[in-house]
């Protein structure tokens, strides 16, 4: 008789979910579409027996609540890799992050190919040191395929406390055989800007990533820059995932002219949203370089193809990740969150970058580094057998909150990228051929400036 129970319990939970999901849909769609909500509560109906069935069957007992959130999950995984569902402890983490500061190994990742790829490395991070380079596919972690898996759930799995290790396999372009990197866990702390003068009167800026102080704190660089009279300045978005839209706004607005449309969005429905330039204070239009490459994404070709569109920047590198959807951050009842993608961004002459990247007014392509040999701290190679796996998708920090470029950010990329001093590889900046190559325009842009025909 006890065993009776759970299941009139059951069939009394399942069907007032259904009768609930209805009433928000009904609700937020509105009555006048009843044909739509009709077929939507047949699903539902099949749903609750589902569950049902499982409540009632499965060997294993189950709890409701994580049935409905592995339902939800599910969904999700149905629409593009970088919807998701966020726990509450996932959505705290979530906001956190677009501070500057997260626990993890330091790889922003994605999903390119339908595979878990490697954004960028952010520097100076254990993923960094160790070797990890954008474009590296993520086929297990900690012996268990990321096949199948969310973006989400990867990030969680990369995350954990502070001196714990974790073991990623990734496949590399060029390296026959799987990598294994076994990684300490650390505070991740990101400085979004980092700037000097270069070349005794050039300008160099590098943006890591876009989080709610960029804006600012590029503003403070360009003032420098100002007081030091550069000829000329060079943004490198190389390995730069991407972030905040927004920061992405506070960026391109500094260096075009009021009143200039910076991006756009168009969602499922038609709508569009524009950001256009504020009166901010500038550069005089100094001759500008932005550098790309296979890492820069999200925010990063917002501010690439804006520049580029309005003829204020010469892009230089190679073509970009190619992210140009944005997701925007819906917060639940009970806490937790939705990472939804809610539209696609297209530049100011109407280019949309979603799997196309931006590419370079002149390419530049990089040597690729040597691998090297094994540990954190450095790149080990190993036996393929037991290891190989040609699995797809996933992340170490989620992207950042509000309306965000990134999916769903962790850290990651595509195939193998520019490696500098600056950007975060093994290549000193007298090796670094895409740096090298701004400053020859810079220097050239000037000569033929002052050339005055006899």
């Amino acid at each position: 008789m006890m065993e009776q129970q759970p299941r009139r319990r059951s069939w009394v939970v399942w069907p007032m979910i259904a009768i609930a999901l209805l009433g928000g849909i009904l609700i937020g769609k509105g009555w006048e579409r009843t044909g739509y909500a009709g077929e939507t509560y047949e699903e539902l109906k099949t749903f609750s027996e589902v569950l049902n069935q499982i409540q009632r069957h499965y060997v294993d007992e189950t709890k409701p609540k994580e049935l409905i959130q592995g339902a939800i999950r599910g969904m999700l995984a149905t629409l593009d890799p970088h919807s998701a569902y966020m726990t509450p402890e996932m959505y705290k983490e979530m906001q956190v992050e677009t501070k500057g500061e997260f626990g993890g190994v330091g790889i922003q990742i994605g999903v390119k190919d339908n595979r878990l790829a490697v954004i960028a490395p952010i520097e100076g991070t254990p993923a960094h040191r160790a070797g990890i380079k954008a474009g590296d596919f993520i086929v297990k972690v900690n012996d268990e395929t990321t096949k199948d898996l969310s973006l989400m759930d990867a990030v969680q799995k990369m995350r954990g406390p502070k001196g714990s290790k974790v073991s990623l396999t990734v496949q590399r372009e060029g390296t026959p055989e799987p990598l294994v990197f076994t990684l300490v866990r650390d505070t991740i702390k990101i400085e979004s800007v980092k700037s000097k003068v270069i070349e005794n009167n050039l300008g160099y800026v590098r943006l890591t990533q876009f989080q709610e102080s960029t804006g600012k704190d590029l503003a403070k660089a360009i003032k420098q820059f100002k007081e030091q009279k550069v000829q000329g300045v060079i943004i490198d978005l190389r390995n730069n995932p991407g972030g905040l839209l927004t920061a992405a706004v506070d960026v391109s607005e500094q260096f075009l002219p009021s009143g200039k449309l910076i991006v756009y969005t168009k969602s499922r429905d038609g709508k569009k949203d524009e950001w256009f330039a504020k009166a901010k204070d500038q550069l005089d239009n100094l001759p500008l370089i932005v550098l790309v490459n296979e890492g820069s994404a999200s925010a990063s070709e917002i501010v690439a193809g804006a520049l580029q569109d309005w003829g204020r920047a010469v892009v230089v590198g190679t073509t970009s990740f190619g992210k140009g959807s944005v997701q925007t951050i819906l917060a639940l009842g009970d806490g937790s969150g939705l990472r939804l993608t809610t539209a696609k961004y297209y530049t100011p002459k109407g280019r949309t970058i979603q799997s196309t990247g931006i590419t370079p007014d002149i390419v530049v392509k990089a040597p690729q580094p040597a691998v090297a040999k094994a540990t954190e701290n450095h790149v080990g190679e190993k036996d393929s057998e037991g290891k190989g796996g040609k699995s797809p998708a996933g992340k170490d920090q989620a992207s950042p909150a509000g309306k965000s470029t990134d999916e769903a950010g962790a850290k990651a990329g595509s195939p193998p990228p520019a490696a500098t001093a600056e950007a975060g590889g093994d290549l000193s900046p007298e090796e670094d051929v895409q740096l090298q190559k701004a400053v020859e325009l810079l220097k050239t842009w000037k000569i033929f400036k002052e050339l005055k025909p006899s």
